[in-house]
């Protein structure tokens, strides 16, 4: 796979013809005042929208590698990996909901967003894990995904971003940058007789991507158990993945 092309300008939202919510996570500061890498780090809507022109750029351009799908089986199996499959790339299934997407509006509807975010990272904390440890293990950039693009995903992102040492705040702005696409994200699923049944059942607060949300949700992870590297190493997290991440990702101080 080769490197990034560093001549390209460093864009946070990467346009792309199939996919409306790729972004580059590079850029954030951390409590240090260090900054993630760019090129290194994606998060995605569906990758399986992507167009033949879309997979070159990320691969001969901006380096991508390593794929990590957090769609269930179902959505796997009914939607497909789409033209980032291939044998020169490492995919990795990671599925937070391994049901039919039409079901997964079950988790907790009566209760906040935000809750139901920390309900479902503690049932899959073994899949999150195992997302950071490919990330902190992978010599290739990464890009993780799900459907929208915003909630699993989100959920990720905020986890690494907070092992990583970014602040809430910079965490919640990154989570809200997906309203900027939310309209026609939801259009597109509308049309998609895979997750019509989906969306028909969501709660109203599922379409929308405020930024006490992501906030919400960090602070119940650390009511839990003190703070995002103690909950994920109660899921399995060995020791050395967070300073392996640090050191992959983060710019030198």
């Amino acid at each position: 796979m080769p490197p990034a092309d560093e001549s390209l300008p460093y864009e946070r939202h990467v346009a792309l013809e199939g996919c409306l919510n790729f972004r580059d996570l590079g850029g954030y500061p951390t409590r240090e005042g260090r900054h993630l890498r760019w090129r290194r780090l994606y998060r995605s809507d569906s990758l399986h929208h992507l167009t033949a022109a879309d997979a070159r750029h990320l691969t001969e351009r901006l380096g991508v590698g390593v794929i990590i799908d957090l769609r269930s089986t179902h959505e796997l199996d009914t939607e497909g990996r789409g033209p980032l499959a291939g044998p020169d790339r490492h995919f990795h299934h990671l599925p937070l909901i391994d049901a039919d997407v039409s079901q997964s509006s079950s988790l907790g509807d009566e209760i906040p967003l935000a809750d139901r975010y920390f309900l479902l990272a503690r049932l899959a904390v073994g899949p999150l894990v195992r997302a950071c440890t490919v990330l902190a293990e992978t010599e290739h950039s990464a890009v993780f995904y799900c459907a929208a693009g915003k909630d699993r995903t989100g959920i990720l992102a905020a986890l690494v971003l907070a092992l990583l040492g970014v602040d809430d705040d910079t965490i919640a702005a990154d989570y809200a940058l997906t309203r900027t696409a939310l309209g026609a994200i939801v259009e597109r699923l509308a049309r998609s007789r895979g997750y019509r049944a989906m969306l028909a059942a969501l709660p109203p607060d599922t379409m929308s991507a405020e930024p006490a949300t992501i906030v919400g949700f960090l602070a119940r992870v650390r009511e839990h158990c003190g703070d995002v590297e103690t909950f994920l190493a109660e899921g399995g997290l060995a020791a050395g993945v967070t300073s392996r991440l640090r050191a992959r990702l983060l710019e030198e101080p």
